[in-house]
């Protein structure tokens, strides 16, 4: 068996991973960080340790559904940590992991391009459905006038 250099080692292992490629387990990280609710909750979470209905209430027109299904997965993922603390109400909350810590500086340009630049958006996708919309009976079909022609 040939020796690999550090270097060849690092290639492959960068090789192993390539989102491009239909197999890649990094597309399902992808799939799950494309979520419009984890990256609000994310950024809900990263002021600090919070409580279910501090979220709930923050990110408006989540429903408890998703809220739950979205903490669940960043859970499971190891970007949120929930910590349950015995009391009468049980008190839950949940912060960020190390690993969400290092996602959260990522999230945040996102979100405030995405605020930065709703308008832009918008004008874009009006000036696109103006562009691309059909003519409204400008003229009359080109069935319909064949027709007409062969009656005469």
């Amino acid at each position: 068996m040939a020796t690999r250099t550090a270097a060849q080692r690092r290639a492959e292992a960068k090789m192993a991973y390539d989102a491009f490629m239909a197999t890649c387990p990094s597309r399902k990280v992808f799939e799950m960080l494309s979520d419009k609710w984890v990256g609000l909750v994310l950024t809900a979470v990263s002021a600090g340790p919070r409580r279910y209905g501090e979220l709930k209430t923050e990110i408006a027109g989540v429903s408890p559904k998703m809220l739950t299904q979205t903490l669940r997965t960043l859970e499971r993922s190891g970007l949120v940590d929930r910590r349950v603390t015995a009391s009468v109400p049980v008190r839950v909350d949940y912060e960020l992991t190390a690993l969400g810590r290092d996602l959260y500086p990522l999230i945040t340009p996102l979100k405030t391009w995405a605020e930065s630049n709703v308008d832009a958006i918008r004008a874009a996708e009006q000036a696109y459905d103006l562009r691309t919309a059909a003519p409204e009976s400008t003229a009359a079909p080109e069935s319909m006038a064949v027709g007409a022609g062969s009656m005469a």
